[in-house]
C-alpha cells in the first residue's frame, strides 16, 4: 500500500511537473511568437513609412501630360511594342536655396542637358543620345507658364524648355526625331549632387589637372573620386576643360554617366540597404516625371527591366551634329547620318558606338542606294560614342 500509494503520488507529481513545463513552454512560445509578430509589424510599419516617404518625393508633371494630350493627334506612334523612350532633362533652375547658388535668375529655367534614353524591347540594351542645347531646331507653338502661347519658331533647342517646359521639349524632340516619347524626367542641380553623394561619390579619370575658378573646381590628374559638388562642376564646366565646345562637354557628361551607372550597379550599393535608401531618397526627391512614372511602382517597373543590362550594352552618344552654317556657335544635324540614327531608335534596331567612330554613319552605310534587302546585309552604321564598360583612363 505504501509503495503503491507512494508510486501514485510520485507519478502525480511528475505529471504535474510535466504539465507545468508544458504550460511554461506554451507561454514562452506565445511570447516569442508575439515578439516576432511585433517585430514583423514594426518592420512592415517602417517599410510602409519608407515607401510612403519615397513615393511622396516624386513630383508628377500633370501640366505636361495635359499639354501632350492636347496634341496627341500630332505625335508619332510607337512602332515596337515594349520598347521605351524616356526624355531625361537636366534643368538649370535657380529656384530654391541650393540652386540659387549657381546664378541669379530664379525666374528662368533652361535645359542644361537633355538625353533621349532608348530601352530596347527585350531590355538587352540602353542607348542614351545627347541633344545639344545649341542645336538649331523647329520649335512648335507651346504653352507658357503664364497661360499664353508662343508662335512656332526656328531656334536653339533649349529655347523649348525655357519657354514651354518639358511638354515643349518633348514635342520638339518628337518633331525632330519622329521618336515617340513614352516618359520623361526632369532633375535639377540639387538632385544631381544628392545622387552622387548618395552613392559615395563617382570615380573619374582626368588626363590633366583641373583648375576652374568659375566651377570652383581644383582637381589633380589621374583617378579622382568626385563628390556631388565636384561632379556638378565637372559635368557643367565648358570654357576651361577640353576645347571649350558643348560637344566636348557632352562627351564628358556621357563618360561620367557611364561611371555613375557602374557605381549604382555595383553590389555595395544595390545590396546594402543602408546605402540604397539614401540613393532612392535622393533619386526620388530630385525627380519631376510624367504621372505614370510618378510613383515607386512606376519607377520600379521601369528599372526592373534594365538593372541587368550589361554595362557594355549601356551606350552613350550625341546626335550627329556640326557647326550651324550661319553661326559657328550653334549646331545643326549632319544628314543623312542623323536620320539613320533616329530610324534605328524608332524601329528598335541595335545601335553601335565606337570611340573612333564618326559623328554619323560609317562609310559603308553612307548614301546607300541599294534595295532594302541588300542594304540590310551591309555593316550597321557605327556612331561616335562610348559605353558604361569602357575605361575612362584610356
Amino acid at each position: 500500500m505504501t509503495e503503491s500509494g507512494g508510486g501514485a503520488s510520485g507519478w502525480g507529481a511528475r505529471a504535474s511537473g510535466t504539465g507545468l513545463i508544458r504550460r511554461r513552454r506554451r507561454r514562452w512560445v506565445r511570447g516569442v511568437g508575439l515578439g516576432v509578430g511585433l517585430v514583423v509589424v514594426g518592420v512592415l510599419g517602417v517599410g510602409w513609412a519608407v515607401y510612403v516617404k519615397l513615393d511622396g518625393n516624386i513630383t508628377p508633371d500633370s501640366a505636361a501630360a495635359a499639354e501632350l494630350a492636347r496634341y496627341e493627334s500630332e505625335r508619332p506612334t510607337s512602332l515596337v511594342k515594349n520598347a521605351q523612350n524616356i526624355l531625361v532633362i537636366g534643368s538649370d533652375s535657380r529656384s530654391g536655396d541650393e540652386n540659387r547658388r549657381y546664378g541669379r535668375d530664379p525666374g528662368s529655367e533652361r535645359s542644361d542637358t537633355t538625353i533621349l534614353l532608348h530601352l530596347s524591347a527585350g531590355r538587352r540594351s540602353a542607348t542614351a543620345v545627347s541633344v545639344p542645347r545649341d542645336l538649331m531646331v523647329d520649335v512648335p507653338a507651346c504653352l507658357r507658364p503664364d497661360g499664353t502661347r508662343t508662335d512656332p519658331t526656328f531656334a536653339m533647342f533649349n529655347y523649348a524648355f525655357q519657354t514651354g517646359g518639358s511638354a515643349c521639349s518633348i514635342r520638339t524632340v518628337e518633331k525632330l526625331t519622329g521618336v515617340r516619347i513614352d516618359h520623361h524626367m526632369v532633375v535639377d542641380f540639387r538632385g544631381f549632387k544628392d545622387m552622387v553623394d548618395a552613392v559615395g561619390g563617382v570615380e573619374v579619370c582626368l588626363k590633366a589637372p583641373i583648375n576652374d575658378k568659375a566651377a570652383k573646381l581644383r582637381l589633380p590628374a589621374g583617378r579622382v573620386t568626385l563628390d556631388g559638388e565636384q561632379a556638378l562642376g565637372y559635368v557643367r564646366a565648358r570654357k576651361s576643360l577640353g576645347n571649350g565646345s558643348d560637344t566636348d562637354r557632352m562627351d564628358r557628361q556621357q563618360r561620367f554617366l557611364g561611371a555613375l551607372v557602374n557605381k549604382v550597379q555595383s553590389n555595395d550599393v544595390l545590396l546594402n540597404p543602408v546605402r540604397l535608401y539614401p540613393v532612392l531618397d535622393a533619386a526620388t526627391s530630385s525627380l519631376t516625371t510624367d504621372p505614370d512614372l510618378a510613383s515607386l511602382r512606376g519607377l520600379y517597373q521601369l528599372v526592373r527591366g534594365v538593372r541587368d543590362i550589361p554595362t557594355e550594352r549601356v551606350q552613350f552618344l550625341t546626335v550627329p551634329r556640326e557647326s550651324y552654317v550661319y553661326n559657328s556657335n550653334r549646331d545643326q544635324l549632319v544628314e543623312p547620318e542623323a536620320e539613320r540614327l533616329f530610324e534605328r531608335l524608332r524601329t528598335d534596331t541595335p545601335v553601335e558606338v565606337s570611340q573612333k567612330g564618326r559623328s554619323g554613319a560609317s562609310e559603308a552605310g553612307a548614301d546607300d542606294k541599294r534595295t532594302p534587302s541588300r542594304a540590310s546585309s551591309s555593316p550597321a552604321p557605327t556612331f561616335r560614342g562610348n559605353t558604361a564598360a569602357q575605361e575612362g583612363c584610356g
